[in-house]
């Protein structure tokens, strides 16, 4: 088997898509006959056509790697690939799509809502905020409604800090994505398989000095993770329940890492979906696979041997 992996790109998320992609072709050299690593350019289309390849892994985070664009051009190639379709892709890469697909489908996530930058100009930004404080009161999250990593996110706790931190978040994108601040225990669900066959791993808890931002995801040091998580069976039990209902209900193959907060009454409340984890050397995905007692090397090989098997 010849499985090629994407990595690279042109979004903000280009070094760690990189990262992730030397981390998976390592991973799987033994374990399939040939890995060959790419960047995602120009010569993307002729390496497609032109490679003897059987599965193709895409490992592009951010715009165009999880938001529909890649998977829909790798099925107009007609290649198998790892992972969410394009239809699918495009649902979950949006914060405010996905999370009203949860909503429709009892799954619980923060009450929020979605603010682009034109609507700050044309009714006032001071006017917006005060509104969203009444609504929402403080602490609030502010997000781009597209993007990953955590860039462009800020918890502001003080009304002060609310200008700055929706600028912020305009530098990522161009409709932020507000929702109410969730006290409780970080978790991140990873997710292997698909439809009835889907699985989740044991969750990793992740302990942040200061916010879990992209410095901290990425960079040694400011995040103490427990994997397995300290929690009960039940709270255990309840956040595997809900993880694996989002994949299942939002139609995720292969792979899949939901990130939610069990708040203070011990309810799952999803706050992102990521249908390409980071499989970094500080990556949740990873970490949740050790935790099970997994070889990556396996690991790895069951999903595209899955998606070489999809034809």
């Amino acid at each position: 088997m010849h499985a090629l992996i994407l990595a690279g790109g042109l979004s903000h998320e280009r070094d760690v898509s990189i990262r992730s992609g030397r981390r998976v072709s390592d991973a799987l050299r033994g374990a399939v006959d040939k890995v060959t690593l790419v960047d995602v350019d120009t010569e993307l289309i002729p390496t497609l056509r032109h490679s003897a390849v059987d599965v193709v892994w895409p490992l592009v985070h951010g715009a165009t790697g999880e938001d529909g664009s890649l998977q829909a051009l790798l099925e107009l190639v007609g290649l198998p690939f790892v992972g969410t379709g394009s239809h699918s892709a495009r649902v979950a890469w949006n914060k405010a799509v996905s999370k009203a697909v949860m909503l429709r489908n009892g799954i619980a996530t923060p009450d929020y809502v979605t603010l682009p930058q034109s609507l700050f100009r044309e009714v006032g930004a001071e006017q917006v905020l005060d509104t969203v404080v009444a609504r929402f009161g403080l602490p609030v999250v502010v997000k781009p409604v597209r993007g990953g990593s955590a860039l462009g996110v800020s918890i502001v706790r003080d009304r002060d800090d609310l200008a700055r931190a929706m600028v912020h978040c305009f530098a990522y994108g161009d409709t932020a994505l507000v929702e109410r601040f969730v006290e409780g225990t970080e978790l991140a669900m990873s997710v292997l398989g698909t439809g009835d066959s889907a699985r989740v791993l044991p969750a990793v808890e992740t302990v942040t000095d200061g916010a879990y931002d992209y410095d901290a995801r990425y960079n040694p040091g400011r995040v103490e993770y427990f994997a397995p998580a300290r929690l009960s069976d039940a709270q255990a039990e309840s956040a595997a329940a809900t993880a694996l209902q989002v994949h299942r209900s939002m139609d995720l193959r292969d792979l899949s890492r939901i990130d939610l907060i069990l708040d203070a009454e011990g309810h799952p409340q999803v706050i992102d979906i990521n249908i390409a984890p980071g499989m970094t050397e500080t990556s949740l995905f990873p970490q949740a696979a050790e935790a099970a007692g997994l070889d990556l090397g396996a690991v790895y090989r069951e999903v595209v041997e899955t998606a070489a098997a999809r034809g």
